[in-house]
């Protein structure tokens, strides 16, 4: 299966992702399990390719990775990473 990227990157929320679920002191592990809590089944090592825009974010993944870290999605989006 092909992906369009938006310019090297799979997606555009790795970066807040990542600063976001430190500032909270959550792991890459827990956001997982607490994920699976949720019945969406992202494993530590897609949470690490998220977060370094190697893989695509889908929109049931979005939802739910907002929903544990108590976000709304817009929080996700920087205004560097909207060239």
């Amino acid at each position: 299966m092909i992906f369009n990227k938006y310019g090297n990157n799979y997606n555009i929320i790795g970066k807040k992702l990542k600063d976001i679920r430190v500032e909270k002191n959550i792991s890459q592990d827990v956001l997982s399990n607490k994920l699976a809590l949720l019945g969406i089944t992202l494993y530590q090592s897609d949470i690490h390719k998220i977060e370094t825009n190697r893989r695509t974010v889908r929109d049931f993944e979005l939802w739910g990775i907002c929903k544990v870290l108590e976000i709304k999605s817009e929080d996700l989006y920087s205004p560097e990473s909207i060239k």
